[in-house]
């Protein structure tokens, strides 16, 4: 038991995404938790992959609950922590391609995981 707590990385809501996901229906809500967490013991959930024109490390967990399409994206690009950057409705009018506005908002809080990243990495130091 205390290696497996040992292993478990903290996870780090950015900005508003556990409202964002709390605001999700319980079903959608349960299966990204589930998988978030299996991120956090370091392994690959099976419903995460690899989110587009974020390079490595950025991830993307995909649910569908009654209709609707459910997305949390996260990163484990900073050693020990895994990040979340952002969960959300996908309502895209235009394919399957994320809207602009969330790119914008995961790519701008990629840089307040960084930032809050090197913040508690010299506070520890």
């Amino acid at each position: 038991m205390n290696e497996l707590l040992r292993r478990i990385k903290p996870a780090v809501f950015v900005g508003s995404s556990r409202r964002d996901l709390q605001e999700f229906p319980a079903v959608a809500r349960r299966e990204i938790g589930l998988a978030l967490f299996e991120a956090q013991l370091g392994d690959h959930p099976a419903g995460a992959k690899p989110f587009k024109g974020f390079g490595s490390g950025v991830l993307e967990i995909r649910n569908s609950f009654g209709g609707d399409a459910y997305r949390a994206v996260y990163t484990v690009r900073f050693e020990g922590v895994l990040y979340v950057l952002h969960a959300f409705q996908k309502k895209s009018t235009r394919g399957i391609a994320t809207p602009k506005l969330h790119l914008d908002l995961i790519r701008q809080r990629l840089r307040q995981a960084e930032v809050i990243h090197r913040a508690n990495k010299e506070a520890r130091s």
